[in-house]
C-alpha cells in the first residue's frame, strides 16, 4: 500500500466546480473554511439555528439545504449519521443534479443503505480526526492523513481533488471501499478510542479508589497520562512508545498488557465487528434517534455522576 500526497494529485478537475456543504458542524464548517481558502466556490445549506448563524458569520453564502444544492457539481453530505437519510429523502435528492456528484465525510449512510445510489456517484474523503483538526491542520500549513473511496471508479480524480483541497493528502491518503471506512470507523471508536480506552481507564481508576488510594492519584496515572502515551505511540508507533518508557514500565506491560486484554476481551472485540457487519448497530442507532434518544441521554448523565467525573473536576481547579 502506497499513501498519496498532494504531488500525486491533478487537482484541476474541481476547479470552477460549484460546491455546496450541507450541514455547517464539526465537519462541515473545516471543510468549507478550507475550501474557501483553496479558492473554490463554495455555498452552504443549513437549517435554521446555531449552524447557520455560524457559517453567517464566518462570511459564507447560507441558503436553505434545498436551495443550495441547485445547480451544485459536487454535493458534501456533512449532517449527522442519523439524520442524514431524511435530509437526503426531502431536502437533497428531489433538488440534486443528475450529473452532481455527492461527497461523504464517512461512509455510514451508504454502506446501511440510509442513502442510495445516485447516477452521479458518490466519492469519500474521510479525515483521520475531527473537524476542528482537519482546519487547525489546515491553517497550520499541514493536513490530517485522510481515506478516500469512489463508486463508482470514475470519481477516483474527484475524491483526490477534493482531498486536496480540505489538506489530506498533505498528512497523505489511503485508499479504501465505503464499507471498510465504515466499519473499521465504528469498531474503532467503540472497542478502543470512545468504547474500549476511556472504560479500561475508567475501571483502573476506579480500582485503585476502591482499594483506597487517593482520587487524585489514581486519575492523574490512571487517565490523564493516556495522552501522553498516546501522542508517543502516535508518533513512534507502539514499540517505539515503549522504548521510550522506563524499564520498569515496559517489563510491567509485557506481563500485565496480554492478562488484562486476553481471550474473553478478544471474543467480545469480534462480537462487537459482527454486530457492525451486520448493520444491528446502525438499525439500533437509527432507531434510538427516531425514538428520540432518552436512552442515550440517561446513559450520558450517569456517565457524568461517576467519581472519576468528580476527581477530574477537582484536578482541573487546582
Amino acid at each position: 500500500m502506497s499513501l498519496i500526497f498532494e504531488r500525486d494529485i491533478d487537482h484541476s478537475v474541481i476547479s470552477g466546480k460549484s460546491i455546496a456543504v450541507v450541514g455547517y458542524g464539526n465537519q462541515g464548517r473545516a471543510h468549507a473554511l478550507n475550501l474557501r481558502d483553496r479558492g473554490l466556490d463554495v455555498r452552504v445549506g443549513t437549517r435554521e439555528g446555531a449552524g447557520r448563524e455560524t457559517a453567517m458569520t464566518d462570511g459564507f453564502e447560507t441558503l436553505s439545504i434545498s436551495t443550495s444544492i441547485v445547480d451544485a457539481d459536487l454535493v458534501v453530505l456533512t449532517v449527522p449519521d442519523e439524520t442524514m437519510g431524511s435530509v437526503f429523502d426531502e431536502l437533497v435528492a428531489p433538488n440534486l443534479a443528475d450529473s452532481a456528484t455527492l461527497i461523504f465525510a464517512h461512509g455510514f449512510a451508504l454502506t446501511y443503505g440510509l442513502v442510495k445510489p445516485h447516477a452521479g456517484g458518490a466519492v469519500l474523503v474521510s479525515p483521520s480526526g475531527p473537524g476542528t483538526a482537519v482546519r487547525e491542520s489546515f491553517v497550520a500549513g499541514s493536513g490530517l492523513p485522510g481515506f478516500v473511496a469512489a463508486e463508482p471508479a470514475v470519481n477516483w480524480p474527484v475524491a483526490l481533488g477534493y482531498a486536496w483541497a480540505i489538506g489530506c493528502a498533505r498528512g497523505g491518503l489511503i485508499k479504501t471501499t465505503f464499507r471498510e471506512e465504515t466499519e473499521c470507523d465504528l469498531f474503532g471508536e467503540q472497542v478502543v478510542l470512545c468504547g474500549g480506552m476511556p472504560e479500561l481507564a475508567i475501571a483502573a481508576f476506579e480500582t485503585l479508589v476502591d482499594a483506597g488510594y487517593s482520587p487524585e492519584v489514581a486519575y492523574t496515572e490512571c487517565v490523564q497520562q493516556v495522552r501522553l502515551l498516546a501522542d508517543l505511540m502516535a508518533k513512534h508507533g507502539v514499540a517505539g512508545m515503549k522504548a521510550r518508557i522506563s524499564d520498569t514500565a515496559e517489563w510491567g506491560s509485557y506481563l500485565i498488557g496480554p492478562r488484562i486484554i486476553g481471550q474473553t476481551v478478544r471474543d467480545e472485540m469480534e462480537s462487537a465487528l459482527a454486530h457492525i457487519k451486520s448493520g444491528e448497530f446502525a438499525r439500533d442507532w437509527i432507531a434510538e434517534s427516531d425514538e428520540g434518544k432518552s436512552r442515550l441521554y440517561a446513559l450520558r448523565a450517569q456517565a457524568r455522576s461517576r467519581k472519576h467525573e468528580e476527581t477530574f473536576v477537582v484536578l482541573k481547579t487546582l
